[in-house]
């Protein structure tokens, strides 16, 4: 490797993060197996506590990917008809708050609504929610899914390194044409999902995320939520 390369054009890497986005529609044109190897490769190169690097992924196509949605879909549909059902999928670790407080839930409502809203889903339509949120369970259409899993063992330091991991993946992606959505939705399904997928008894999972290629004539690809300036997280020092 060496130290004094330069990246020869500093705007497309720009340009890879700052065009990712949670795609939510994707066309079914597949996504070939060198080409996800290749962003896999590529991502393999994030940076992890004295590199213990705990990722583990399994990348689910075609009849495996349709068993997946299928039976988490069904099991979606049994909780919205009977909320008891709820207690039996918990997620293994705590990705959101037990208690939300401001700024995070004034964000997480505006993400919300503004997303029912451009697809023109009202307060109070249960039924549409309930779909839209299915969407997750079926990977919006996107013909490959990716989930991940953390050896149990690990520490939450290796959830910190799993997140430089996962965007890898996800601007690797966008070097390839291609667009992502990472989930935590699937967490609560894991009873269901990691038996599928064979993993072993001492793997947690961590998320999902869909790949392939963005639909650009879906309206809910054109939801780009907003981010803060840097004057509202930064303090300067010195």
């Amino acid at each position: 490797m060496n130290l004094a390369e330069t990246v020869i054009d500093p705007a497309s890497v720009d340009a890879a993060i700052t065009t990712r986005m949670s795609a939510r529609a994707f066309l079914p044109t597949p996504v070939p197996r060198e080409t996800i190897e290749h962003i896999l490769d590529v991502a393999r190169r994030a940076p992890s506590g004295t590199n213990t690097q705990p990722w583990k992924v399994y990348v689910l196509q075609n009849a495996v990917r349709d068993e997946l949605v299928n039976k988490v879909v069904a099991a979606h549909d049994a909780i919205y008809a009977n909320p008891a059902l709820a207690a039996e999928y918990r997620e293994e670790y705590d990705y959101y708050p037990e208690k939300w407080i401001s700024p995070y839930i004034d964000r997480r409502r505006e993400n919300g609504w503004g997303l029912y809203g451009l697809l023109g889903i009202q307060k109070g339509e249960k039924d549409k929610m309930h779909a839209q949120h299915q969407r997750n369970f079926r990977l919006f259409d996107a013909p490959v899914g990716l989930m991940f899993t953390l050896d149990r063992a690990m520490g939450r330091g290796s959830l910190v390194d799993y997140g430089m991991f996962l965007q890898n993946i996800m601007v690797a992606a966008r070097g390839q044409g291609l667009h992502t959505c990472p989930q935590a939705a699937w967490n609560g399904f894991a009873k269901i999902i990691l038996p599928l997928i064979g993993a072993g008894p001492d793997e947690m999972l961590v998320c999902g995320m869909a790949l392939g290629y963005a639909d650009p004539d879906a309206p809910v690809n054109g939801f780009h939520t907003p981010r803060e300036p840097v004057s509202a997280f930064t303090q300067w020092l010195g």
